[in-house]
């Protein structure tokens, strides 16, 4: 079996025509170029939050590349904080906020399982 090239993005081709999520820049890197796997990069401007979202079926691994953002999920109980060099994984379908409340951007490489990334905006904790 042949293998499909090996593709790389450069950074000034990286876009932001993926789907998005209020107070958070999402720019897709490797976008419809696998049926497994996506990336993206995302930046958290000082002093905000994502909307209320989850991401359907795809399984979220997030690297964190710069600065202090956290993750809310559960419902808004569980609230974890990512620093440069930490991972975290969000399950499929699981609801969930970023959040940067420092001076500082925050940027987040973005794995998800799936060609294309999936962002659901939800009205709140558990409504779609």
């Amino acid at each position: 079996m042949m293998a499909a090239p090996v593709e790389v993005t450069k950074a000034s081709e990286v876009h932001t025509n993926t789907g998005q999520t209020e107070g958070m820049i999402r720019q897709g890197a490797i976008i419809d170029k696998s049926d497994k796997i996506c990336a993206s990069v995302m930046i958290a401007r000082p002093h905000s939050s994502s909307a209320i979202h989850h991401h359907g079926e795809q399984d979220t691994v997030v690297y964190c590349v710069r600065g202090r953002g956290a993750v809310v999920s559960e419902g808004g109980k569980k609230r974890q904080t990512l620093e440069k060099g930490d991972f975290a994984l969000i399950p499929a379908h699981a609801e969930h906020q970023e959040v940067n409340e420092g001076d500082e951007e925050v940027e987040w490489i973005i794995t998800r399982s799936g060609r294309v990334p999936v962002v659901e905006n939800l009205d709140g904790w558990g409504k779609s």
